[in-house]
């Protein structure tokens, strides 16, 4: 099993009461930004992921986000690149390049190939088809995206893989002369893994391509079932889906005591949490989802990632925006302890879904074994806290988790059975026609956890 170490990178520097106000991250004017605090933080988050391949992670995972606090990893390749040279061991692993947003997928294939030669074989690249926000913010046209991706996506693996020069002339890119002279390190290219919030769109064109699928801290009942489609379709594909064809990332947070990580796991809510990334406006554009997308989407039971949730689609579908507290009159002061009282709710209910742990390391532990067992994921990553969680804590958690979860972690990945990418290629399990395909997932813990649906 690969465990891999993950941060969104936060601001931390923004008033809580700020991204309250505007009702999500995105959009909250950048009058907040203190080049200061942020200059220190972007070496810290590098030094942070230094320390994480100290202890023994096995994988340094990267995303990229757009005008949101939420994220600094606004350009994330040039993060990757940094830790390309500074780092020794461990994979780097981008979840992912926002292809359709960003316009120039040859560039994109020259800057991975030098990251790639830089790290001496350690990247990992993975394609997202960018939050709904990143549409507006890259004035890219939400209907077009995922038509963006596979052809930004099918032209990149023709420049690692093409000799050149040769000319192409596609619907959305043209260029005249393709021949990339640094090319990737591995061969052909390195390995791609594509995070996902339920898109049965984007777990089929995953089976399609035998690439890892990532769930985004979705819910465990729905998300057996996207694996369970997943399996399938890698079945009529003729090969075996397995633990090397899935991952889970989640929110993780470790302390001393289970009071103390209580307390400070809270960070996970600050500003409204992952769930608040955007307003609906911004989280679901027209065009953006598939109605099959959205269908799935609303069976998720709580908070979801970079503002997909339930209650934003339906929100998103009346026309209607959150309103954090009832209106009051011009001279009252803005007060946000209701919504304060909503989110800690909605933080334990996020722990007693399995969909955020938060505790000691024993607790984490049992926690994440459930979890393992579950969905049997090669790809395990911890998210690490978000809000203004301080240096010291962020390590010490990191600390706990590699030093007191991690090791027990892997031997029972091992009991399990539950191969990575590298031990085992995607895809390489092949099966005889007609066949039928071995169990991904075991459901049989979620009646007692109460997160199996009742038949209907």
């Amino acid at each position: 099993m690969i465990i891999g170490y993950f941060t969104e990178r936060p601001y931390r520097w923004v008033p809580e009461d700020e991204v309250l106000k505007n009702q999500g991250f995105f959009a909250v004017p950048n009058t907040y930004f203190d080049r200061e605090k942020a200059a220190d933080d972007y070496n810290y988050f590098l030094d942070e992921y230094c320390r994480a391949e100290e202890l023994g992670f096995d994988a340094l995972m990267l995303n990229e986000h757009h005008g949101n606090p939420f994220c600094m990893g606004s350009v994330m390749n040039v993060e990757a690149s940094i830790l390309a040279r500074i780092t020794k061991k461990a994979k780097i692993v981008l979840i992912g390049n926002p292809l359709p947003v960003l316009k120039h997928p040859l560039r994109m294939a020259e800057e991975l190939a030098e990251i790639d030669l830089i790290s001496r074989g350690r990247l990992v690249t993975g394609w997202v088809r960018g939050a709904g926000s990143e549409q507006f913010f890259n004035n890219a046209n939400p209907a077009y995206n995922r038509e963006l991706f596979n052809e930004a996506h099918d032209f990149i693996v023709q420049a690692w893989t093409r000799p050149g020069p040769w000319r192409y002339e596609g619907k959305h890119f043209h260029y005249r002369h393709v021949n990339p002279w640094a090319l990737p390190y591995q061969k052909p290219h390195p390995q791609m893994w594509i995070p996902g919030v339920l898109s049965p769109e984007t777990v089929q064109w995953c089976a399609e391509h035998a690439y890892p699928y990532l769930g985004l801290v979705t819910a465990l009942g729905p998300t057996c079932d996207l694996w369970d489609f997943y399996a399938d379709l890698a079945a009529e594909q003729g090969y075996q889906a397995g633990p090397e064809n899935f991952g889970y990332l989640m929110g993780v947070f470790c302390a001393d005591t289970d009071e103390k990580a209580q307390e400070l796991g809270k960070g996970f809510i600050f500003g409204g949490g992952a769930n608040a990334f955007s307003r609906p406006e911004h989280t679901l554009p027209p065009g953006y989802n598939s109605k099959a997308a959205i269908r799935r989407l609303g069976m998720q039971s709580g908070g979801g990632w970079v503002g997909l949730s339930a209650e934003r689609l339906r929100l998103a579908s009346h026309g209607e925006q959150p309103q954090p507290q009832p209106k009051k009159k011009k001279s009252e002061v803005t007060d946000f302890n209701e919504v304060r009282e909503k989110l800690l709710g909605a933080y334990q209910k996020a722990q007693r879904d399995y969909q955020m742990i938060v505790g000691s390391p024993k607790t984490v532990l049992e926690k994440i074994k459930t979890i393992m067992q579950v969905l049997r994921p090669g790809i395990f990553t911890v998210f690490q806290v978000q809000g203004d969680v301080s240096n010291e804590d962020r390590l010490h958690s990191m600390e706990l988790i590699a030093k007191e979860v991690a090791p027990a972690m892997r031997g029972y990945a091992k009991a399990l059975g539950l191969t990575d990418p590298f031990e085992r290629f995607p895809g390489s399990v092949k099966l005889t026609p007609g066949t039928k395909r071995l169990p991904v997932v075991d459901r049989t813990p979620l009646p007692a956890l109460k997160l199996e649906k009742p038949a209907a």
